[in-house]
C-alpha cells in the first residue's frame, strides 16, 4: 500500500518560504543540470489565445534525488480583470524509484512563484556585482515583488524602482513593498528612466515587445518573462552586448527565450555557444569578467527547479507533520 500526502496552498505557505534555503535548493538544481545526466524533456505548452492564456507542463529527473515532480501551471493574463490571479497550478511528486505518487501539492502556483524568484536570486548572486544596491523592476505583479524580495537575500539592495504599463499599479506596488521590505521603493513612468543607474534590472512581464532597449556598463539583467515564443522583453542587441549571456537552459532559450529573438534578428547564431547558469555555479564557465561588464540571465523556467522545490516541500511537510495522508 502506498501513502500519499496532499498539501494545500495554505499548508505549503506555512512550511516553504522564499528564504536562503529555497535559494540554495534552486541553486543546487542548476548545478545538477550542469554536472549530472539530468533527464528534462521539452516543455509541453498549450496556448489558449482567445482568453490570453497558456498551460505548461514541466518535469525533470535528477540522479541522486529520490523524487521527481510533474508540474502543471497556467497563466491567464486577463484574470486580474475578473478579480482572479493570473497564475495557477499544481505539482505531483512521484518516487524516482517506484513511480508511485508520494505527494500532491495543491499550491495554486505558489511553489512556482517561490522557485522562480529564487532563480532570480541565484542569477544575481553569480552574475551581478557584489556591491549591487539599486534594483529596477519592470512589471508590478506578484513576481515583480518576489524578485525584489529575493534580490535582498543575496545583495545589499537599498533602493528599488518599479515600472508598469499601468502607473497606478506601479504606485500601489511601490508603496506596499516599501512598507513590507523596509527599503526605499518608488514607481517610475518610463522603463528606461527606471533602469538608469540601476545595478540590477529584472524584467517580469508577459510583453511581446521589448521593454528594455538599452543598458549601462556594469549592469546585470535578469529576464524572466519570456517563457513562450511570442514573449520578448529585451531588445536583441542587448544579448549581443552581454558578457556573458547566460541561459537557464540553452535548449529552451533557443526555442522560446530572449535568445530566440536574437537568433531571429540575425544577431546571434542558431548554434551559438551558450553558457548556462549551472555552468557558472559549478565553476565550469566564467561569470562576470569585470565590474564594467553587462551580464544577462535568460530564465525560461526549468523542470529541475520544480523537482527541487517539490522535494523541499515534501521534506518540510514530513518534518512538520503537515498535510493530509491517504493510503491508496
Amino acid at each position: 500500500m502506498n501513502r500519499m500526502t496532499v498539501l494545500t496552498e495554505a499548508e505549503l505557505r506555512r512550511i516553504v518560504r522564499l528564504d536562503l534555503d529555497a535559494v540554495a535548493c534552486v541553486e543546487n538544481a542548476f548545478r545538477a543540470l550542469a554536472t549530472l545526466p539530468v533527464v528534462m524533456p521539452p516543455i509541453l505548452r498549450l496556448d489558449i489565445p482567445e482568453h490570453h492564456g497558456e498551460v505548461d507542463v514541466k518535469t525533470a529527473y535528477v540522479p541522486g534525488l529520490d523524487g521527481l515532480a510533474v508540474k502543471v501551471s497556467s497563466g491567464f493574463f486577463d484574470n486580474p480583470k475578473l478579480g482572479l490571479p493570473s497564475g495557477n497550478g499544481m505539482m505531483m511528486l512521484l518516487s524516482a524509484r517506484t513511480g508511485l505518487v508520494e505527494a500532491l501539492l495543491l499550491d495554486n502556483g505558489y511553489l512556482t512563484d517561490v522557485r522562480t524568484a529564487a532563480a532570480g536570486a541565484v542569477a544575481a548572486k553569480h552574475l551581478s556585482r557584489e556591491d549591487s544596491s539599486v534594483a529596477a523592476i519592470l512589471g508590478a505583479g506578484l513576481q515583480a515583488a518576489l524578485q525584489l524580495e529575493a534580490l535582498m537575500l543575496v545583495r545589499p539592495i537599498r533602493e528599488a524602482r518599479i515600472w508598469a504599463r499601468d502607473p497606478a499599479k506601479a504606485e500601489v506596488a511601490a508603496a506596499k513593498l516599501s512598507e513590507r521590505l523596509g527599503t526605499a521603493v518608488r514607481a517610475e513612468r518610463d522603463p528606461q528612466r527606471t533602469v538608469a543607474g540601476a545595478d540590477i534590472v529584472v524584467t517580469t512581464t508577459p510583453s511581446s515587445e521589448p521593454l528594455l532597449t538599452g543598458v549601462e556598463a556594469g549592469q546585470h539583467v535578469t529576464a524572466m518573462g519570456s517563457d513562450a515564443e511570442h514573449k520578448n522583453e529585451i531588445a536583441p542587441p542587448i544579448l549581443k552586448r552581454a558578457d556573458p549571456y547566460v541561459a537557464d537552459s540553452a535548449k529552451q532559450t533557443r526555442r522560446l527565450g530572449e535568445l530566440h529573438h536574437a537568433i531571429a534578428a540575425g544577431l546571434m547564431a542558431a548554434d551559438e555557444d551558450v553558457t548556462e547558469l549551472g555552468d557558472v555555479i559549478a565553476g565550469l564557465r566564467p561569470g562576470r569578467p569585470s565590474a564594467d561588464a553587462v551580464t544577462l540571465a535568460d530564465l525560461t523556467g526549468t523542470g529541475v527547479q520544480d523537482t527541487a522545490i517539490a522535494i523541499l516541500a515534501r521534506d518540510r511537510a514530513r518534518a512538520a507533520a503537515a498535510g493530509t495522508a491517504f493510503d491508496n
